[in-house]
């Protein structure tokens, strides 16, 4: 090569440092999911409230508690790419660069699991604004119903961020270097 390659010289905790900032980049993908659930819900809440304008404030009550629920992927997106950045243990552990640097990719890939969920959940909230609505009386079971459907479908973030802390934290690869 003319200019020679830049990675045979480069440091370990550099490479890996590297792979971090890529990691903590594809980390934040994941808000994708909670930006189009959350404007489902205000979508299906301007429905909603148009349908019913006397209902306007337990429909926007329940949009609003409903994005937020939306919006735990996003937050558990930022949390591994904060660890990335500012607190990754991978820097200073022994092991295979390789390894570390594609393991701090793979913890950011993984978030973006955060995707579904994001939307699932907003769409859950759109629905649950367009049903009080039309059924102000039921808003109570509405929002359990709707909360409970929202939990259900935060597990796979949850999942995401599991692998993504064992990659940081108890990384099973370095063992098999």
């Amino acid at each position: 090569m003319l200019f020679g390659n830049p990675f045979i010289t480069m440091q370990g905790d550099t490479f890996i440092i590297m792979g971090s900032a890529i990691g903590a980049g594809l980390t934040m993908i994941a808000g994708i999911g909670p930006g189009i659930g959350q404007g489902m819900a205000a979508g299906k809440a301007a429905e909603a409230v148009g349908r019913s304008p006397r209902n306007n404030r337990h429909i926007t009550m329940v949009m609003l508690l409903g994005q937020a629920v939306a919006q735990t992927s996003g937050i558990l997106a930022l949390v591994i790419a904060l660890i990335l950045m500012y607190g990754n243990p991978m820097v200073t552990m022994d092991g295979s660069i390789y390894v570390l640097t594609a393991s701090a990719i793979g913890a950011g890939i993984s978030m973006i699991t955060g995707i579904g969920p994001g939307i699932g959940q907003g769409y859950a909230a759109g629905k649950g604004a367009e049903a009080v609505g039309k059924r102000p009386k039921h808003k109570a079971l509405i929002i359990r119903t709707m909360l409970l459907g929202q939990a259900v479908a935060q597990t796979t973030g949850i999942y995401a961020l599991i692998i993504s802390l064992v990659l940081m934290f108890a990384n099973p690869l370095l063992a098999l270097v």
